[in-house]
């Protein structure tokens, strides 16, 4: 958790930097794949005080993701076998859930990404664990791009509309919001796929 915290703060320090751009594109990049804070955090900071450049934040965000969602996939199929028991120490990345999303992944692969990708769920489990599992590429490129842009213009578009007051929503109603995405976890894992012919 100490080391978490580290991280957190280290990534909210690029907010002010005349690297901030090249940093956020790099954190998603890498979130994608391998890095356990999410390029939110940096561009909620970044929004926070430039909001009308939020939706070319969203843009920055949503390439390096993809990009990165690229380079988890060939870790998977390429590399899994080498490299495959470090990710079991990433937070979030555990046994049971690689188990799990592989399971999910002969069912729906499409839905199961568009799924992880805009939801809190960690994103890079779904990345290399498709890659491991050897997904269609196609259908994983297009239910990222749709994923990963809505999630990332989502809040650009509250920053763009609303400006930086939306952090006082966020702030004022965080259990609330915590409640939700915890209900969107359950519907995304053990819900909704079954809708769609998950087994």
């Amino acid at each position: 958790m100490n080391l978490l915290k580290k991280l957190y703060n280290w990534v909210l320090s690029w907010a002010e930097s005349k690297w901030a751009v090249p940093a956020l594109f790099l954190l998603a990049f890498m979130e994608s794949s391998f890095f356990p804070i999410p390029p939110d955090v940096l561009m909620i900071a970044m929004a926070l005080s430039k909001s009308e450049k939020s939706l070319w934040y969203a843009t920055v965000c949503t390439v390096g993701s993809i990009l990165g969602a690229l380079f988890g996939y060939a870790i998977g199929y390429w590399f899994w076998e080498a490299v495959g028991e470090y990710f079991f120490h990433i937070p979030g990345f555990t046994r049971e859930l690689f188990a799990h999303v592989t399971k999910l992944y002969q069912d729906n692969s499409g839905f199961i990404v568009f799924t992880s990708a805009f939801t809190p769920i960690p994103y890079k489990v779904f990345t290399v664990t498709a890659g491991v599992s050897k997904v269609d590429l196609f259908p994983f490129i297009i239910a990222s791009i749709l994923g990963r842009g809505g999630r990332f213009y989502l809040v650009g578009l509250l920053f763009k509309f609303f400006g930086p007051k939306v952090k006082y929503y966020i702030d004022k109603y965080l259990n609330i919001l915590t409640i939700l995405l915890v209900v969107i976890y359950i519907l995304a894992f053990y819900l909704i796929p079954k809708l769609f012919g998950a087994k």
